[in-house]
């Protein structure tokens, strides 16, 4: 088993205590996203898991424990995002240089395999345009060269409630570039070249548009290949079925909960409605097996928790 923490929600930035506490206890508890009576147990036994994925922007508070799921035998890698927008896009991630140099700490704790950059999701807009994007990624390459293997990027997609929190922006312009494909492959090929000439491999994540022919290959985030050259793992590398078609992910089991990153990015699609981020953080006990609520809650369905509909 495979265990994602998290696509859902940042577990490393804020609930590292929690984390840790379950790792301890061997296991946690989960709720289906759309029915928050059905309940899983997850074993974290590392017997029962073969590898870690953790998702962040910010893994300061995660590395001092990195040697306890060292003695533990855990295997893990991280996928980091750093995209330094403005803070009107992204209200409360770490500053871009204090990201790069977390991010750098980590690498040289964890080896450069072993933590991805990504530069996603590419929202272009009146705030970043083009030559923006083309600017920030360099820069940030630049400051990551020798820290990283690979880069990962993706578009941004345009669900109904990202939408409507992206139009609550004051004098946002936006635009979906994979609208115009000329466009995007232009911006594609420029990135490649910037990833080739910092030493990074570029690969896209769950994007149906053909990028090979600018110099970027489909990736996968959860990714048997990275888990062999890194760890020796011999994985089966089956599709994870319950992702969407253009994801190459390999099936891993996603430990977190929408609605909990407090990062405040306003084009997220697992954070729409920062009130009900707000009321499950006040709901979240660092010593429950599950991320939010106690188990005296076990068969019920509070209305902050139940979400019928991701999109």
């Amino acid at each position: 088993m495979i265990i994602s923490a998290s696509r859902r929600t940042d577990i490393p930035a804020f609930y590292t205590p929690w984390f840790m506490n379950r790792v301890k206890a061997g296991f946690l508890s989960t709720r289906n996203p759309f029915n928050a009576n059905q309940i899983s147990r997850i074993s974290l036994r590392p017997e029962d898991v073969e590898a870690i994925v953790f998702w962040t922007r910010n893994a300061e508070k995660i590395i001092e424990h990195l040697p306890e799921l060292d003695d533990r035998g855990f295997k893990y890698y991280f996928q980091y995002t750093i995209t330094g927008y403005p803070r009107s896009l992204e209200k409360s991630v770490p500053n871009p240089l204090k990201a790069i140099e977390t991010f750098k700490l980590l690498s040289e704790r964890v080896g450069s395999g072993r933590v991805i950059w990504r530069y996603d999701p590419i929202l272009a807009s009146n705030l970043v345009d083009i030559n923006e994007h083309k600017r920030l990624f360099s820069k940030i390459a630049s400051l990551l060269q020798g820290h990283t293997k690979r880069v990962v990027v993706s578009f941004a997609d345009f669900y109904k409630k990202t939408e409507r929190n992206l139009k609550t922006i004051e004098g946002l312009q936006y635009s979906d570039i994979l609208q115009d494909g000329i466009h995007a492959i232009e911006l594609a090929k420029e990135f490649a070249d910037i990833a080739r000439q910092n030493g990074m491999e570029i690969q896209s994540c769950a994007e149906a548009i053909e990028l090979s022919a600018a110099g970027i290959e489909h990736g996968k985030c959860i990714d048997d290949e990275l888990l062999k050259s890194e760890f020796g793992l011999l994985l089966n590398g089956s599709k994870d079925k319950g992702q969407r078609e253009e994801c190459g992910c390999i099936k891993s089991v996603d430990i977190g909960q929408y609605n909990t990153c407090a990062h405040g990015c306003a084009y997220c699609y697992a954070t729409f409605n920062q009130t009900v981020v707000a009321k499950n953080k006040k709901l979240h006990d660092p010593d429950s097996p599950f991320l939010v609520g106690s188990g005296d809650d076990y068969l019920q369905t509070p209305p902050e928790i139940e979400q019928r509909s991701l999109f």
